[in-house]
């Protein structure tokens, strides 16, 4: 039997206990596995900073060892000395507990004192968010921390990247997410939420109508951090909303600012409400609810984007990290006018929600990560020379390194869900019959989505970017509205279906009608490739299709763009379900055929020698077609009518928008194409003759054209 790994976890602030805390309960939950300690330093243990050791013994841990390693001062020298006097006290305490691994987080000087002594001391080092940049001296910290320890559990998949460039060992770097994650994304919808937004800024403030403001000293540029402070204060007090600001870190130059505020009497302002500390679960809910957060603290480009809310990042001591859109980075804060404007810019709004930094499964990745550690193996770090530039993780079947999407097609029968990888493949779908209600209809979607999210997350090696959802009827893809629906889907009309979704799995979500859908499988997986112009027709139950102009799909003024199927052949056709006569879905889609099949048996003229239908078997458009193929005179008209009425829409196309090729999917499309060509040969102008049709290849075109909405442009930035 293996013994127990002795984990020590060392946390130095308030900030990094937020990270570390869900590890430090997923370690306690495995008894058999793990033994835990726990080591509490730097300013954890000030009374100035809210004595925060307090919250982790109401967590019911044992704090085995308490350090105060802090000498006051708030300067560059006193955080010197502050590292030097943790190297002082360290040896004793490791010494003591002899762990076998210790957890060290992120780029605080603490941390850097801790990984220096565990280093020296051969005590194996797992450090938390190593390979992120940030623009100040953190990033010399965080790096001189990784090249120290031995193991390392990064957010981003462009941090792993930085720490394969910075020569570490593929085998030891795991790609985990922010553990802050596992708990923020199952828990910032409380339903105490306005009572704790009441306890901590007063009983008359609502909703996304306060500000959170949290900046921190940059200690390489001290005297320009506290400039932004005092303008970033002026501003708030301008903008007139009530304002929860915490005070800052301990790093040099806190002390200056915390002067500033006094002397500006913000504690004593009635819009604001000043605080030393928030415990992390109330804090989740005041940043989630906010109608703005403002500052430089990192909470801000990570945890923040997590919920959508709008965020004014100050100054530069957080520029080098990847954010999403929801972001407004205000580098140069030099006036306080510029404060303002972007106050009024950002307060109110509300972004789709990011996880760049997590998606809710760290902490199970770090702890099965740790039980991977070989206590036999040699200690020595090895490196790996020379600098890789495009790498992934090998080898290690927990590391994530598929890339994919959440596809969701609603039809008038099934609603599906698929998991896409980048390249297209179809990793795996879920099926179930589509409900008849909205309740029933919505609740489903939302729990296949979930399931398949936490399949994907934990047994198929994928990492979800976003959801695409493929829907029939007309939408507004901007708001991720279906505005009309098909006659096929009761209570679908009016719908936003992004929010739930995106609230839900707090992913990126995109929606679009399942027409456009397939232009735009075509354009990244298809025929549609590398074609600058090019039409989509679906032949199925109705007619639709999409068209790619210049690269990108067309959608109108009002959203109903390339409904293909709607465009009119004849002033007296047959009537169609949109209520007009003479459209091509009337005369070519299976409906149509199906219901010219019907009238054909009713009249007891659809049979020939070779066919027949069971008892009670349904009339259908298979049986039209294999009527015709038998020599059924009457059935052969049908279908040239139909594929006459089929090429003639075609060809308004063609002289509509002059596409360089049109590309036929569905069930019907192999009947048709020679009926098309033959349209077009006939009846379009020369110049438009040669352009080819071709049979779509996609099995599956609803499903990547709603994946490819999100692997094309999935909402992630770097700056």
């Amino acid at each position: 039997m293996r013994r127990r790994l002795r984990v020590c976890v060392a946390t130095c602030n308030r900030a990094d206990y937020s990270k570390l805390a869900p590890i430090m309960f997923g370690i306690k939950a495995q008894p058999e596995n793990f033994e835990l300690e726990v080591m509490v330093l730097g300013s954890h243990l000030i009374d100035d900073y809210g004595n925060t050791f307090r919250m982790i013994e109401q967590d019911d841990f044992d704090i085995g060892s308490k350090l105060h390693t802090i000498v006051r001062g708030e300067d560059e020298a006193a955080m010197v000395e502050s590292v030097g006097l943790a190297l002082v006290k360290l040896p004793d305490v490791l010494q003591r507990l002899q762990p076998d691994v210790l957890v060290v987080h992120g780029d605080r000087f603490d941390a850097l004192a801790l990984a220096t002594a565990a280093a020296l001391m051969n005590v194996r080092i797992l450090h938390l968010e190593g390979g992120e940049v940030s623009g100040t001296i953190d990033d010399s910290i965080r790096h001189a921390i990784s090249k120290l320890a031995h193991y390392h559990a990064c957010c981003t998949r462009s941090a792993e990247q930085h720490l394969i460039a910075m020569c570490e060992d593929h085998s030891r770097i795991l790609l985990t997410g922010c553990p802050s994650y596992d708990k923020l994304l199952s828990a910032h919808r409380r339903d105490d939420y306005m009572d704790i937004i009441h306890s901590w800024l007063g009983d008359d403030v609502k909703e996304q109508d306060y500000i959170v403001a949290l900046q921190h000293p940059v200690t390489t540029d001290i005297k320009n951090s506290i400039k932004i402070y005092e303008l970033m204060l002026d501003a708030l007090i301008s903008f007139n909303k009530r304002t929860l600001i915490l005070f800052p870190n301990i790093d040099a130059g806190s002390k200056e600012m915390v002067r500033v505020m006094r002397k500006k009497g913000i504690e004593r302002h009635p819009n604001f409400r000043a605080v030393k500390h928030v415990p992390f679960e109330q804090f989740i809910q005041l940043v989630s609810h906010a109608g703005c957060m403002i500052g430089n603290s990192s909470c801000g480009v990570r945890e923040a984007g997590a919920f959508g809310t709008p965020v004014i990042n100050l100054g530069t001591r957080q520029t080098g990290r990847e954010t999403g859109e929801n972001v407004l980075h205000v580098r140069d804060a030099d006036t306080q006018n510029k404060i303002y404007h972007a106050l009024e810019l950002q307060f109110g709004k509300r972004y789709p929600c990011s996880k760049i930094y997590g998606d809710g499964n760290a902490v199970p990745r770090i702890l099965k990560f740790l039980q991977s550690i070989d206590l036999d193996e040699p200690l020595q770090k090895t490196f790996r020379f020379p600098t890789v530039k495009e790498c992934i993780s090998q080898d290690i079947d927990h590391i994530l390194e598929t890339q994919s999407a959440l596809a969701v097609d609603l039809g008038g029968t099934n609603l599906r869900v698929a998991i896409v990888s980048m390249k297209g493949k179809i990793v795996k779908k879920y099926s179930q019959p589509n409900p008849k209600t909205y309740e029933d209809r919505i609740a489903l979607i939302l729990k296949m989505c979930s399931d398949a999210a936490c399949d994907a997350a934990v047994n198929l090696n994928c990492r979800i970017l976003g959801v695409g959802i493929s829907t029939g009827g007309r939408v507004n893809p901007h708001k991720g509205v279906i505005l009309h629906s098909t006659k096929l889907i009761q209570e679908w009309s009016s719908v936003d279906i992004r929010t739930p979704v995106s609230d839900t799995l707090h992913l990126p979500v995109w929606v679009d009608n399942d027409g456009n859908c397939a232009a735009l499988a075509e354009r990244k997986f298809g025929h549609g490739r590398g074609v600058e112009n090019f039409v989509t027709v679906i032949t199925g139950t109705g007619i639709g299709g999409g068209i790619v102009q210049h690269g990108e799909l067309v959608h109108g003024s009002t959203f109903c763009a390339a409904e293909l199927g709607h465009i009119m052949v004849s002033l007296e056709g047959p009537e169609c379900s949109c209520g007009s006569r003479g459209c091509i879905e009337a005369y070519a889609s299976g409906a149509a055929l199906q219901r010219e099949a019907k009238r054909l048996h009713d009249e007891d003229l659809l049979l020939v020698e070779g066919m027949s239908l069971k008892k009670d078997e349904q009339v259908t458009a298979a049986h039209l077609i294999s009527a015709a193929h038998l020599g059924n005179s009457k059935a052969e008209a049908m279908l040239q009518t139909a594929g006459a009425a089929l090429g003639m829409g075609i060809v308004n196309i063609l002289h509509t928008v002059n596409p360089g090729l049109v590309v036929l999917s569905g069930i019907l499309a192999s009947f048709y194409q020679n009926p098309v060509q033959q349209a077009i040969r006939q009846r379009a102008l020369s110049s438009a003759q040669g352009i080819h049709v071709v049979i779509s290849e996609l099995e599956e075109p609803a499903l990547l054209g709603a994946a490819s909405m999100v692997l094309d442009y999935t909402t992630r930035r770097t700056y």
